[in-house]
């Protein structure tokens, strides 16, 4: 579904971010990313969708390579894949449900976005979003007065309302507490199952990563040192990605803890 080859991305400043990364994502597959700062976890989520310009190397997401697309079809594939943004990058004075149509400016025209005047159906979807979330009540409210777990649910919403194939997620707990980041990697997880999306999450919080996604990948200084299983992720492979530390104390999920409702 999506498989990179050779990426490389060499910044101007002669720092290489990425070095001749291989990486395959088959359909429905949720996958974390982990590393320390500076290990190119951003960057790689960013090349993908070309948020950030690749220096060489493929992207190909269903046999088509998006480093390789003019203006044009870029922005039509970029419908295809969907951002979750760490800082949530919510129009802060616009409501609920206008920020989750805004992921819809990809399909509708220009006047029609500007007015704000959406099919019904896409409407209709934003509700059934908001419901699935638990914010169908807070469709009204603006942006600004929403706590940051409701704005990443937002988020999520918007994403999801373009009907991507893949999610491309930077680091969506970065600003939440624990209580919080655990409610939405649940989140993203299951919407991912139930949609059969595929995922590629950067996330810092390794304890969550072995919680909630099957499959984790690691970097370091812009490569993979790790790929595998969270089973797989020991203390010395913890030791290779970050360097050292006490690695046995390392918080091991506990698969008894009370489900918590997705909604606050």
């Amino acid at each position: 579904m999506l498989r990179l080859q050779k990426l490389i991305k060499t910044y101007k400043t002669g720092d290489q971010a990425l070095k001749a990364i291989d990486l395959e994502v088959p359909a429905g597959q949720v996958l974390a990313l982990i590393g320390p700062s500076g290990a190119g976890k951003s960057t790689m989520i960013r090349c993908i969708n070309r948020l950030v310009e690749p220096t060489s190397g493929s992207i190909l997401l269903d046999g088509t390579d998006l480093a390789k697309l003019g203006a044009t079809q870029l922005r039509k594939a970029r419908r295809s894949m969907g951002m979750i943004f760490q800082e949530y990058a919510l129009v802060e004075r616009l409501t609920v449900m206008e920020n989750v149509l805004s992921g819809r400016l990809g399909y509708v025209g220009f006047w029609r976005s500007f007015l704000r005047r959406y099919p019904q159906s896409d409407v209709d979807e934003a509700f059934r979003l908001l419901d699935r979330v638990g914010l169908l009540h807070m469709a009204d409210k603006r942006a600004d007065e929403l706590s940051g777990g409701q704005r990443q649910r937002v988020g999520i919403c918007r994403a999801l309302i373009q009907n991507p194939k893949l999610l491309l997620v930077d680091e969506p707990t970065a600003s939440l507490d624990p209580k919080t980041s655990r409610q939405i990697m649940r989140l993203i997880t299951e919407l991912c199952q139930e949609r059969g999306l595929a995922a590629i999450i950067n996330i810092h919080d390794v304890a969550l990563a072995q919680m909630f996604v099957p499959r984790i990948v690691g970097l370091r200084f812009g490569e993979i040192v790790f790929d595998g299983p969270p089973t797989a992720l020991t203390a010395d492979k913890l030791t290779e990605i970050y360097g050292e530390e006490d690695w046995e104390a390392t918080i091991t999920p506990d698969d008894t803890d009370e489900d918590i409702e997705a909604a606050e």
